[in-house]
C-alpha cells in the first residue's frame, strides 16, 4: 500500500519548533513552578493581546472551557442552553454537568454553523414549555465562526449570554474581529490536534467582563476566594500547567504562519474536488481549518479507496448529538433534526495540516477523484 499521507502533522512542527520548545521545557523545570507559575501568566497576556479581548484565562481542557462558565453562572434544571445537535459530545455534555437543560438546534446544510431560523423557533417553543432561556451556546465547526452579530442581537432580545464553542476556530476571524473577541465569553480548546494545540489537554476563557473573569479565575481553582484555604464558590481543579502554556507559547510564535498554510491546503481542495460538496466559505471571515469537511455519497467505499491510496479520512460527526444515547431525553427523536441527521451520514474530514505539500494535497483530490468516476 502506498505510504500514507498525515492526517495532522505535529512530528513536522516539532522539528520545526524543537530547539525553542525543549528551552522553553527547560524554563519551566529549572524555574520549579509547574502550576500558574511564570509561563501560564506570560502565555496569558500573549493570548489576550492577539485576541484582542481583555482577560484570557487558561484552564485543564476545552470542556472545562465551556463547563467553568457555565457553573459560574449558578444554572438549573429550568435554564434552557440552546446548542447546535451537530457537534462533539463535549459541548452537550458540559450543559448537563452544569445541570442545565440541553435545548438541541439544527444546523445550516452549507456551513455546518447553527441555524438561525431554528434557534429562534426553539427560543420561543422553550419558553412556552416553561423553560427559561440563559444561554446560546453556538459551534464554530470545523474552524469558521458562526454569525455572532445575528447571535448577540438574539441574546440581548432574550436577556441571554452567549458563550461560543470556538475549540476548532481559534485563529479565525469576522471581518477584523478574532474569535475571542467577538461575543459575551468564548471557550476553545488545545487538545493536541486542534490549530493550536499543546502536548496534552488544555484550554482557554476569553471574556472582557472584569467580575465574570474574577469568578472564573475562583471557580478554577476549587472556588478559592482570598487563599488557597478560603473557599467561596463550588469550582473545579481546572488549571493549565506551566509546561503545557511553555509549549503553546512557542506554536502561537508561528500560528500565523500555519494558518496561511493552512488556507493554502484548502484553496488546493476547493479548486480540485470534482464530486465532493466543498465547504461553503462564510462571507468576510476567516476559518483556522481545524478541519476540512466535504459532503460525499457512498462514503464507505470512498473511505476504504482512499485507504487504499494512502489517504487517510476522518468522519466527523457519524451522529448527531441529539440521537446519542445520554442525550436522547432532551431531543425530539428522529427526524426532528433533518439536516443534522442528513449531513451526519454524508461528511468526511480530509488531511488538513500546514505541512503537507502541493503534492500531497493533490494525491488526496485525486484519490477521491478517482472514486467518483
Amino acid at each position: 500500500m502506498t505510504d500514507m499521507i498525515p492526517f495532522i502533522d505535529l512530528k513536522a512542527q516539532y522539528a520545526r519548533l524543537h530547539d525553542d520548545i525543549n528551552a522553553r521545557i527547560t524554563g519551566v523545570l529549572d524555574g520549579g513552578q509547574y502550576i500558574l507559575g511564570p509561563a501560564v501568566k506570560e502565555f496569558e497576556a500573549e493570548l489576550a493581546e492577539y485576541t484582542g479581548c481583555k482577560h484570557a484565562i487558561t484552564v485543564s481542557s476545552g470542556t472545562d472551557a465551556l463547563f467553568m462558565p457555565l457553573l459560574a453562572m449558578d444554572l438549573d434544571a429550568t435554564s434552557a442552553v440552546f446548542v447546535p445537535s451537530f457537534t462533539y459530545t463535549s459541548t452537550a455534555e458540559a450543559i448537563l454537568l452544569a445541570k442545565a437543560t440541553p435545548v438541541f438546534v439544527d444546523v445550516d446544510e452549507d456551513t455546518f454553523l447553527i441555524d438561525m431560523d431554528d434557534l429562534n423557533k426553539k427560543i420561543d417553543a422553550a419558553k412556552k414549555s416553561g423553560l427559561t432561556p440563559k444561554v446560546i451556546m453556538p459551534v464554530d465547526l470545523f474552524g469558521q465562526p458562526a454569525d455572532y452579530p445575528a447571535l448577540n442581537a438574539v441574546a440581548a432580545a432574550h436577556g441571554m449570554t452567549v458563550i461560543s464553542d470556538a475549540a476548532q476556530s481559534f485563529g479565525g476571524k469576522s471581518g477584523n474581529q478574532m474569535v475571542g473577541a467577538m461575543t459575551d465569553i468564548t471557550a476553545t480548546s488545545f487538545y493536541p490536534s486542534k490549530p493550536l494545540g499543546c502536548y496534552g489537554d488544555g484550554g482557554a476563557i476569553f471574556l472582557d467582563d472584569d467580575n465574570m473573569a474574577d469568578v472564573l479565575r475562583s471557580v478554577r481553582a476549587h472556588g478559592k476566594g482570598n487563599h488557597k484555604y478560603d473557599v467561596v464558590r463550588v469550582g473545579v481543579n481546572g488549571r493549565l500547567d506551566s509546561m503545557q502554556a511553555a509549549i503553546l507559547s512557542s506554536k502561537l510564535s508561528i500560528f500565523e504562519d500555519e494558518l496561511v498554510e493552512r488556507e493554502r491546503v484548502a484553496k488546493i481542495y476547493d479548486a480540485n474536488l470534482k464530486d465532493a460538496i466543498v465547504p461553503v466559505r462564510v462571507p468576510n471571515s476567516r476559518c483556522a481549518w481545524a478541519q476540512y469537511t466535504v459532503k460525499v455519497t457512498d462514503r464507505d467505499a470512498l473511505q476504504a479507496a482512499a485507504k487504499e491510496a494512502g489517504v487517510p479520512t476522518m468522519v466527523f460527526y457519524p451522529r448527531p448529538m441529539h440521537l446519542q444515547p445520554a442525550y436522547r431525553a432532551y431531543g425530539g427523536g428522529e427526524g426532528s433534526l433533518p439536516v443534522s441527521e442528513r449531513i451526519s451520514d454524508q461528511v468526511l474530514s480530509l488531511p488538513m495540516n500546514p505541512y503537507l505539500s502541493d503534492d500531497q494535497v493533490m494525491r488526496v483530490c485525486d484519490a477521491l477523484n478517482a472514486h467518483s468516476k
